[in-house]
């Protein structure tokens, strides 16, 4: 669910390696021990990682390459530790040698920068009191100075986003207006606004009526246009869905609400655009046919290259030399975490074929070496995201070592000329870098961004491992703890969200480990049935299984994990989780309702019927629960945990964001009011700017704040008689 992806070999119990750095010693028995309040962890020459420290740490953006592939630029976002103010900065640096990066200032703020083909730098920046977003350029000199800069667009609209043709001779802008405008932006609102009111009148003809956290105006859509760049300037300008044109395409592009650049490619000449979009109609909220759609800049409707998929078809992709159309591909209609793999169609000809069929793992990015040789790609696996070299002649596909040890999490790859890759890495235990790779080899730091940073902080060890779960199937979880505290430490269960994701060996900004873990605690994830990067038939399996083999994943896990560590204090546990993670809390506390001495329960299901009637994108219960409500009530009832309040008993913590239209905020209104009428101890955070996820800055640091207390009432107690319930 978009609530926001080495093999293992099955062994008996428990098979556990270790990671990062070793776990600490045990100088106790914890056994004699399990009700002494463990030692917040503070090493003797470093402070632990506190909620401010992760709010504050400066964050890498994306970076940009100039065509020749030998400097980059790339913006680095601070925040101010006393007012939360957020500014960015944009550095530059060569790729070769050891100079370092220098600030370029482009006359004020500014975001999405690129370089064009043609020498110059553009970017998004709203100048002038009331002014829209426009697309400014300029130079930057040998030093890596900007010149004056140059206002390339003025539209009456937001531009929220452009590419550029190689050349930069044109560029593609998209926004959101009406649908009706012939131009980038217009006059009409387009919408079916009937006044005299604020009101919006809807369809059952229309599609989404509210999507993610806003609400839909009638007759607007995100749409794209294509400009040539004459003299500096934005001119023409041609509808990619063909505007007024006969069968024009009705849709967004890109896609709503995550889609972005990486969803339009121009042909290599620049004669045509490549782009991703779903057809919006009545259909729309139960569909997941996202097909690829060529425009040949006539101002006629766009060709659907890929009608004869109705699942998701993305990621569009042309080989350099013109030669080969590449894209990402689902297999079955309706399903959001189906594996995606990688399709070649033959330009000339216009074959097509799967080219990664036989390799059992999903692709989430897809890149062109220069010299159209290779195809580089990301995919999770097993706890890591690592880039991976494929074919277009054969579809063999090769696992890349860039990073000694662990990979953990890449993205962001670009191939570069001479065998060369820029991409960032983060893992549990750093935010993300940038690094680069020669002729495939193992990489270098380009950027410290947030490292040395990390490193004046006290280390926190991580271990995985894996056990046998439900039905006996390999399962692999992880351990995070302060390397250098001794004595007994809580446990807290983390239980990852998707549920279709995983909480693999990557930085977070919002559910991260390590900040937790620095709070004194041992924190354990367990990638049950259902999680990403083990192959597809893992993925199925949670499919119509909410609560069964994922519940069990987790308690076969947890024992495991406590078997493993001996430091870890499994009288003294809590539980937290968001989305599904929230949803198994709701569960949890019906189901397990004496394991834990409490849960944190961050907008998670709480009654699905309920739910499947108010969520907005209706092919995922549809898919996970086998049909409708109407269709598939046992599922839905069978696995409701609003049907097993009687049993609660644990304290629970709710959070919920008003502005969250994927599992609605009524949700947690639901589990509160179940907790208040039990006489549960409870609170409720709301946030009422706040999504799915908390992004603010303030926001985010009284999230944790209140969850850090939480935990602390019931894992610290007073006296021992307040400790948890024992095993």
């Amino acid at each position: 669910m978009n609530f926001a992806k080495g093999f293992a070999t099955p062994l008996s119990l428990v098979a556990a390696l270790a990671c990062a750095s070793p776990l600490a010693a045990q100088d106790q028995d914890p056994a004699a021990t399990h009700a002494a309040q463990s030692v917040p962890p503070a090493a003797v020459d470093r402070p632990a990682m506190s909620a401010l420290d992760l709010v504050t740490l400066p964050r890498l953006g994306s970076a940009a390459v100039d065509r020749a592939g030998t400097t980059v630029l790339y913006p680095v976002t601070t925040t101010d530790p006393a007012t939360l103010a957020r500014t960015t900065t944009l550095m530059v640096r060569p790729l070769a040698g050891d100079a370092p990066a220098r600030t370029v200032d482009l006359g004020g703020p500014a975001s999405g920068v690129q370089y064009g083909g043609d020498g110059w730098v553009y970017f998004l920046a709203a100048r002038g009191e009331g002014a829209k977003t426009q697309i400014w350029r300029t130079r930057l000199d040998a030093a890596g100075m900007a010149g004056a800069a140059e206002q390339v667009t003025d539209f009456p609209a937001d531009a929220a986003g452009f590419v550029l043709s190689p050349d930069a001779r044109r560029m593609v802008v998209y926004g959101d207006f009406a649908r009706s405008c012939a131009t980038f932006g217009c006059a009409d609102t387009g919408g079916s606004l009937p006044g005299p009111g604020s009101g919006r009148l809807y369809s059952t003809e229309d599609g989404f009526v509210r999507h993610w956290d806003g609400w839909e105006t009638p007759g607007e859509h995100g749409r794209a246009f294509a400009f040539d760049i004459v003299g500096g300037k934005a001119t023409g300008g041609v509808p990619l869905d063909g505007g007024a044109a006969e069968g024009a395409l009705v849709g967004d592009t890109p896609t709503k609400p995550f889609g972005g650049n990486e969803e339009i490619a121009w042909a290599p000449d620049g004669r045509s655009v490549y782009f991703a979009a779903r057809r919006s109609d009545a259909r729309e909220p139960t569909s997941t046919n996202i097909d690829i759609w060529q425009s040949d800049l006539s101002g006629r409707a766009p060709t659907n290259l890929t009608a004869s998929n109705e699942a998701t078809d993305t990621l569009p992709a042309p080989s350099p030399n013109g030669r080969w159309l590449a894209w990402a591909a689902m297999a079955r209609p309706g399903y959001e975490a189906d594996r995606l793999i990688i399709w070649l169609r033959d330009l000339r000809t216009g074959a097509v074929r799967p080219l990664t069929e036989p390799f059992d793992r999903s692709f989430g990015s897809i890149a062109w070496t220069p010299d159209s040789r290779w195809i580089v790609a990301t995919a999770q696996d097993t706890l890591d995201t690592p880039a991976f070299r494929i074919d277009p002649r054969t579809g063999r596909v090769e696992r890349l070592d860039l990073i000694a040890g662990n990979e953990a999490h890449i993205a962001n790859v670009v191939p570069l000329p001479g065998n060369r890759l820029l991409f960032t890495r983060d893992s549990v235990g750093n935010p993300a870098e940038l690094y680069l790779s020669a002729n495939w080899r193992q990489a270098t730091p380009l950027t410290d961004v947030a490292t040395t940073q990390m490193g004046q902080r006290a280390s926190i060890a991580t271990r995985r491992f894996s056990f046998a779960g439900a039905g006996g199937a390999t399962v692999w979880g992880q351990i995070h703890k302060p390397e250098t505290v001794h004595g007994p430490l809580p446990a807290i269960l983390y239980v990852h969200g998707g549920p279709q994701g995983s909480f693999n060996d990557s930085w977070s900004t919002r559910w991260n480990p390590k900040v937790l873990a620095s709070q004194g605690y041992a924190v354990i994830s367990i990638d049950f049935h259902g999680s990403t990067g083990y192959g597809q038939a893992f993925v199925d399996a949670i499919n119509r299984d909410w609560g069964g083999k994922p519940l069990v994943d987790l308690q076969k896990g947890l024992e495991a994990a406590l078997a493993i560590d001996p430091q870890i204090d499994g009288t003294r546990a809590c539980a937290m989780g968001a989305s599904y993670g929230g949803y198994m809390m709701n569960w949890i506390a019906g189901q397990w309702p004496d394991r834990f001495a409490c849960l944190v329960n961050h907008n998670g299901l709480f009654d699905m019927r309920s739910f499947y009637y108010a969520t907005e994108e209706q092919w995922f219960p549809r898919w996970d629960f086998g049909g409708t409500y109407g269709e598939a009530r046992a599922v839905y009832d069978r696995w409701n945990p609003s049907d097993h309040v009687a049993n609660w008993r644990t304290p629970m913590l709710v959070v919920l964001g008003e502005r969250d239209y994927r599992v609605p905020y009524t949700q947690g209104l639901g589990a509160f009011t179940a907790l208040q009428e039990r006489g549960i101890p409870g609170q409720l955070l709301v946030f009422p700017d706040e999504n799915h996820w908390v992004l603010g800055a303030k926001n985010s640091l009284q999230w944790h704040n209140t969850v850090f207390a939480w935990l602390d009432r019931w894992l610290r107690p007073a006296t021992p008689a307040a400790t948890a319930p024992a095993q």
